[in-house]
């Protein structure tokens, strides 16, 4: 699923008042940590499948070559199944990291402390969503 002018705020029971750096103590990075790289170092660069489709080679540590050789295979066994929008990332959910997608639907986040974050959450320009709660309650 890919959003176009939207903006995802964090949970609403995310645990953090700002946007935090995801950390790991494992030796790969989980996919969470590539996914903020990514969206951090690259904002608006990526629509969703490409996003996924970086993050599950990265995660993975396919080979470039492999990957230039095998892209259309490789993104098609990928996207047979189903995957979850931004909406049930970690870093709305728990790093405090807002998600806008602009009108190409392309991703950029945004700290939940930052004026930005404050300027997509009180605009009537862009369809806004929060991000999936992390309890049921």
């Amino acid at each position: 699923m890919s959003y176009k002018n939207t903006f995802i705020r964090v949970s609403p029971d995310c645990p953090a008042d700002r946007g935090i750096e995801p950390v790991s103590t494992r030796p790969a990075k989980p996919a969470h940590m590539i996914q903020y790289e990514l969206l951090s170092q690259a904002p608006y660069r990526y629509n969703h499948e490409e996003l996924l489709f970086e993050i599950h080679i990265r995660h993975k540590q396919i080979p470039k070559e492999v990957v230039q050789e095998r892209r259309q295979e490789l993104w098609e066994e990928l996207f047979s199944k189903p995957h979850p929008c931004l909406r049930a990332s970690v870093l709305p959910k728990k790093y405090g990291w807002g998600v806008h997608y602009d009108e190409q639907g392309k991703i950029a986040i945004y700290g939940m402390d930052s004026p930005d974050y404050q300027r997509f959450t009180a605009s009537t320009d862009v369809q806004l969503l929060n991000a999936m709660r992390n309890s049921r309650k």
